[in-house]
Formats: C-alpha cells, sequence, structure tokens
C-alpha cells in the first residue's frame, strides 16, 4: 500500500506548498490514474512516492508518505527502489546505455542481482512487455514507445510491487499511447503489479484506470472510481480538466432530466447510455 497522510511539502525554492494536505490511498492492486493541469503538484506526488522528496529535492516536508510500509522520510530512495520503480517523465534521460541488452543489465548490476540470474531476469522483462525482439538494438535507434517499452521492462526485471509512471505518453502519437495502456493494464491484471499513472490524457485514464485522482492547486479535489469522480464534471472544469466529449453528453443528459446510471467513459459505453435514454424517452411518451 501507498499512503499519504495529510502529506505537504514546499520546496526550498518555493514560496508556497507545491502540495497541500494530501490523504490518498493507493490500495495494493490498484491501477490508479492521477489527472490535473500543469503546476498541480503531479510531479511532487511522484516524487514523494520514490522518496526523491524529501532526500534529493529538500524543502519543508509536513505528514508522512509510506509505501509498503516504509516512511520515505526514513528510508531512502534506493530502499525504496527495492519495491516501487519508476518511469519519468524524460524517458531520453532514462536511457543511458547504448543498447538495450546493456540498459537492461546496467539496473540488475546496480541492484546487486546474482550474475545467475541476470539473463533470465532480462528476457523476462522484455517478454512481458512484449520486444524480446529488441534485446540487441542500439537505444538510439528505437521510437518514442519502444523507449518506453524498455523503461518499463528495465523495472520489470527488478520485480516491483508498484510501478510509477509520470506523464508516459506525453511524446507519444494515440496509437502509441493505447499500446502502452495495454500494456499497463497488463501488468496490472495478469502479474499483479500495483500502477500508478500520471496522465494528462484523460480519456485513457478513462476507459483503463480502476480509480482516478484529480489534483488542482496543489490539492486532491476529487478521487474514487472513474465513473464516480466523473459524475462531479463541475468540479473537473473548475480545475482545467479536458472533459471527454462523452462525458459532457451525460452531463448533458442528466441536466435534461434523463436517469444515467453509470457515466460513459468509451464510445461502447456512450452508445449504451444513449440507446437507454432513447428507450427513456419512449417510456415518458406512452
Amino acid at each position: 500500500m501507498i499512503q499519504f497522510s495529510n502529506f505537504s511539502f514546499k520546496y526550498n525554492s518555493g514560496s508556497k506548498k507545491a502540495v497541500d494536505n494530501i490523504s490518498f490511498t493507493v490500495s495494493d492492486g490498484d491501477f490508479v490514474g492521477i489527472t490535473g493541469p500543469g503546476g498541480a503538484g503531479k510531479s511532487t506526488l511522484v516524487h514523494s512516492m520514490t522518496g526523491i522528496v524529501p532526500h534529493e529535492y529538500q524543502g519543508d516536508f509536513y505528514g508522512a508518505v509510506t509505501v509498503d510500509g516504509m516512511d520515505t522520510v526514513e528510508f531512502q530512495p534506493e530502499d525504496i527502489s527495492k519495491v516501487l520503480g519508476c518511469v519519468m517523465q524524460d524517458i531520453e534521460a532514462q536511457l543511458i546505455m547504448p543498447n538495450v541488452f546493456d540498459e537492461m543489465l546496467f539496473g540488475l548490476e546496480n541492484f546487486g542481482v546474482p550474475h545467475d540470474e541476470i539473463p533470465d531476469r532480462i528476457d523476462e522483462a522484455l517478454e512481458m512487455v512484449g520486444i524480446s525482439e529488441l534485446k540487441d538494438r542500439e537505444t538510439g535507434s528505437l521510437s518514442g514507445g519502444q523507449k518506453q517499452k524498455v523503461a518499463i521492462a528495465e523495472i520489470l526485471a527488478l520485480k516491483p510491487k508498484y510501478l510509477v509512471l509520470d506523464e508516459p505518453t506525453g511524446e507519444l502519437d494515440p496509437k502509441s499511447s493505447r499500446k502502452i495502456f495495454e500494456l499497463l493494464r497488463d501488468l496490472n491484471e495478469n502479474y499483479g503489479i500495483t500502477v500508478v499513472v500520471v496522465e494528462q490524457k484523460i480519456m485513457l485514464l478513462c476507459e483503463f484506470a480502476k480509480k482516478l485522482a484529480v489534483m488542482d492547486k496543489g490539492k486532491i479535489v476529487l478521487s474514487g472510481s472513474v465513473s464516480d469522480v466523473l459524475k462531479h464534471i463541475d468540479v473537473m472544469y473548475k480545475a482545467g480538466i479536458s472533459i471527454p466529449r462523452v462525458v459532457s453528453l451525460a452531463a448533458l443528459l442528466v441536466k435534461r432530466g434523463f436517469h444515467i446510471e453509470k457515466m460513459p467513459i468509451d464510445l461502447n459505453s456512450a452508445a449504451e447510455m444513449v440507446r437507454a435514454a432513447e428507450e427513456e424517452l419512449k417510456g415518458d411518451k406512452t
């Protein structure tokens, strides 16, 4: 479990708190999406999970953040990284070796994994991500989506309990973005890895995440199941979230008196909603 308890943090270089009084829990097995406008505090939340805040980015730390029972103030980032792997926003800076095999090897050797385990760990992680054929490729020759998958595989080889990603699709086209989220869902559902994704592409979060948290001005203003969060469209608008059209349509139907049992998160559920509204309208006329 990852738990934030009345957590606030102000960087030494900042004039106000980057995050303010956050109380939030990521349960084991969750797939949680975190979204919000720029400057809302999302990256600070990620840094606090990894222990980079407060050990490398220093400032005024209030409350507590625990990862798998480890207080991030008391434990160093290298301790936390044994259970939590993080893929940062700047993927180019994260891949530092000339080819994929060496990139995978670098992380495993740094963590002191026994040498006789390393070949199997590399092969298994690449297979989990579906990129076994890239094992001998130069990292500079990879596409953006392939680089993201290599970074994820590098983390998976360390066998983390939690996988945290900060804007993993920021530089990717829609097709590649979807493939990354399909991979994350597979890791969550079939391998039991707890996934936390900070992402601006709200439609992908709505479709793939189990829970959603919306941040604004350093606070979590909404959290819960995706369907429940989407019911608060006014709060999301106020936070500057780009609302999916299917959700805007649902809100309009509710305003006009239709009963919407569950907020739509994709085109299929939106079509079902419209059909149900048509049947409701026919029933009213009779």
